[in-house]
């Protein structure tokens, strides 16, 4: 067999036979996919959903089902932008298929999804991940009994050096240089060079970065967070609450990152119910297990509270004496049943459990499913990008 070499250019043809552009490679699992959602008649209830988000008249729009398609690819993908899903579609024969497009289609442009996911409301995507739950319950998959919360920082589009004080506006290097004049450090009209900026910063003391000061001026709502590799960003906080029985994510919330975890569980359980009544399914969460951050005396009575039934919690508690001089006999009762509970066997696989499902739905939304760094800024479009990749999680 003699040696092929690979020519820089070459005559293309001019006419291509539609039996050529059929035989396009096939992905088997994007082909079961589409029949799922098919048989779910799920392209048609999503454009009756956003049928009054559009006018009557006009030039036709994207199809609402190839856009949630194009969000599905993100995770599926591992793509963090929608200028990479776009790429990635536009250059895959296989999801071009998926989206329902031929091989010489074009598909949509990044700048597309950017209007579609201005134009449709949170709600909206909060709906469409209903809808696959309800598959996920048909499918019986979904049990919603004993559920596990967990929460996740999520790097915000905005970085640290573009700070703003909110009372003055200075940026960071702004205010440093008033700090050095007010010490009497450089003269009240000499301008620091960047070196002597940095080696002043460094030495000085009580240097910290407050909510309650500072705030990015391209992201409002991103808020001051220390991550889990000890980096200060810019970060909003993802809190998942996941059936332990199928790993099924019952609720994916995305709050203000310095919200404590305390305050957002029993709103994240009630998401997670009203999720789980959309189903039709009749199941009710009972028990709930978190880690430590999460306990409180108070949110443990609010949890024994919800929907007049109670949810038992399995909250191991920090360490140090407690104090009940300042607690109602309702706060110390649930305390002292939370703690009874987490200590029995049950309560340790519970943790168990827990530990590995939670964090098992992070590393595959955020980490290798491209929603660890978000490339939009604001609280609701970060959460609208977040509920469709635990959608497809849940797929």
């Amino acid at each position: 067999m003699g040696l092929g070499k690979r020519r820089e250019s070459r005559q293309q043809e001019l006419w291509i036979a539609a039996d050529q552009l059929a035989r396009t490679p096939r992905h088997v699992f994007y082909e079961k996919l589409n029949r799922v959602l098919a048989k779910a008649r799920f392209d048609a209830w999503v454009e009756e959903r956003c049928q009054p988000h559009y006018a009557e008249e006009g030039r036709r729009s994207i199809p609402p089902g190839v856009y949630f398609r194009m969000l599905l690819v993100g995770y599926f993908e591992g793509i963090d932008s929608q200028r990479g899903i776009a790429w990635r579609c536009a250059d895959s024969l296989s999801l071009k298929a998926f989206l329902g497009y031929g091989p010489a289609e074009s598909t949509p442009d990044h700048s597309s999804l950017t209007k579609i996911r201005e134009r449709l409301p949170v709600e909206l995507y909060a709906e469409v991940f209903q809808f696959v739950l309800t598959l996920v319950e048909k499918h019986k998959l979904l049990t919603a009994t004993v559920v596990g919360v967990d929460s996740t920082t999520l790097e915000a589009n905005a970085a640290m050096k573009s700070i703003v004080r909110r009372d003055t506006g200075e940026s960071w290097n702004e205010y440093v240089t008033r700090l050095m004049r007010e010490e009497g450090v450089i003269a009240p009209d000499e301008e620091p060079s960047a070196d002597e900026l940095r080696r002043y910063d460094r030495k000085r003391k009580d240097k910290k970065v407050s909510n309650d000061e500072w705030q990015s001026p391209h992201d409002p709502e991103a808020k001051i967070m220390k991550m889990k590799d000890g980096r200060t960003h810019l970060a909003y906080k993802a809190e998942h609450v996941v059936d332990l029985k199928t790993e099924v994510i019952l609720a994916a919330e995305v709050y203000a990152a310095d919200q404590a975890d305390t305050a957002t569980l029993v709103p994240s359980l009630e998401q997670a119910q009203a999720n789980v009544d959309a189903t039709e399914s009749g199941r009710v969460i009972e028990k709930a297990a978190a880690d430590k951050g999460y306990h409180a005396a108070d949110t443990l009575v609010e949890c024994q509270a919800l929907d007049l039934l109670g949810v038992k919690t399995y909250i191991p508690e920090p360490r140090g004496r407690r104090r009940w001089t300042d607690k109602t006999e309702e706060q110390k009762v649930a305390v002292l049943q939370n703690r009874a509970r987490t200590q029995r066997a049950y309560g340790k696989r519970l943790q168990r459990k827990r530990s590995e499902l939670v964090e098992r739905s992070f590393a595959h939304v955020c980490d290798t499913g491209g929603g660890r760094r978000s490339w939009l800024c604001g609280l609701t479009n970060v959460r609208k990008r977040h509920l469709i990749a635990a959608a497809a999680h849940n797929l």
